[in-house]
């Protein structure tokens, strides 16, 4: 399999929604930006805003689309005929409801698990088959209380762990870039 070429932090745009839960994608990008120089300049023509890095002597464009979460596969989808990239080149940074804050996993294909994001680009695409960073944020305990959940922001204690959680991604990073998944994941997977 090859490695990965296009990074996509899910959010939604705008300052009002910077440090909620469910920008956990964008705030992975923007660390990953940050750690590498970066500065993301808005694109129209991919409907969001883009940036270049090198990991592991490998670039890699990462993308944040403005598109709104229900509607980020239109960005998807743009980036990669833009740039002539297989889905299973590109991972997509989300908040997961079903994981605890200060975890995080890797995970190819399946399903969008009532994640917005990862469902509009799969109805785009017509598969689930590209790579996806699960950021816990944990479950607010109802169904009725997840849309305030993960609109809301986290509590100092969560924010906490789902920076941490970030970091540990980031470190793995240049060996899901090489194509290593495997022990990109087993590192990521293994408690500390």
């Amino acid at each position: 399999m090859s490695g990965l070429r296009l990074i996509v932090g899910l959010g939604n745009p705008g300052a009002e929604h910077a440090r909620t839960r469910h920008n956990a994608g964008f705030r992975f990008v923007d660390a990953l930006a940050e750690k590498h120089g970066a500065r993301f300049g808005a694109d129209g023509k991919l409907f969001g805003e883009t940036t270049r890095v090198e990991i592991g002597g490998q670039p890699v464009w990462l993308l944040k689309p403005a598109t709104f979460m229900n509607l980020s596969g239109k960005s998807v989808l743009a980036a990669l005929r833009f740039w002539k990239l297989e889905p299973e080149q590109a991972l997509l940074a989300h908040d997961e409801l079903d994981l605890p804050p200060g975890t995080v996993r890797l995970k190819f294909d399946g399903g969008h698990g009532g994640q917005n994001g990862l469902r509009d680009t799969m109805r785009l695409l017509g598969h689930g088959r590209f790579h996806r960073l699960r950021i816990g944020i944990g479950h607010p305990g109802h169904k009725d209380k997840v849309t305030p959940w993960v609109l809301g922001r986290p509590s100092a204690g969560d924010d906490i762990l789902i920076g941490r959680a970030v970091d540990e991604a980031i470190e793995v990073l240049p060996l899901a870039v090489a194509g290593d998944f495997n022990e990109a994941m087993k590192r990521l997977h293994t408690a500390k």
